[in-house]
C-alpha cells in the first residue's frame, strides 16, 4: 500500500464528513443512463451543482476554513479566483463569520 506517503488520512476524511454532514447540502447522485450505456459500467453523478454555491468547492473551503486556529480566523482569510472557489470561500466565511478577501484577476 502507497498510504504511508499520503498527508491524508482516513481519520481527516471522517473529520470532514462530520463537519459536512452538518453545513453543506446533501446532493443527490443519479444515475446516467447515457453513460452508462456508453461505457458498460454503471455510471452516477453527484449533482454537486445543488450545492449551496453550486459547486463543490463550498465543501473544501468550508472543511478547512472550520478548522482554522482562533489566532488563523482572527487574521481572516485571502483567496484568489474568478469563480467556484471564491463563493466558496466567500460563504464559508461569512457562516464562520471570518473576515475574507477574494482577489479575482480581469480576464
Amino acid at each position: 500500500m502507497i498510504t504511508k506517503n499520503l498527508p491524508l488520512h482516513i481519520d481527516d476524511i471522517k473529520k470532514a464528513q462530520t463537519i459536512l454532514d452538518r453545513n453543506a447540502r446533501k446532493t443527490p447522485l443519479v444515475k446516467s443512463f447515457y453513460l452508462t450505456s456508453k461505457t458498460g459500467g454503471e455510471i452516477h453523478l453527484k449533482l454537486e451543482n445543488m450545492q449551496l454555491t453550486g459547486s463543490f468547492k463550498f465543501r473544501g473551503a468550508f472543511n478547512k476554513m472550520s478548522q482554522l486556529t482562533d489566532q488563523e480566523k482572527e487574521r481572516g482569510v485571502i483567496a484568489c479566483s474568478a469563480g467556484n472557489h471564491a463563493q466558496g470561500i466567500a460563504l464559508s466565511a461569512h457562516l464562520l463569520g471570518i473576515k475574507s478577501k477574494i482577489v479575482m484577476p480581469i480576464s
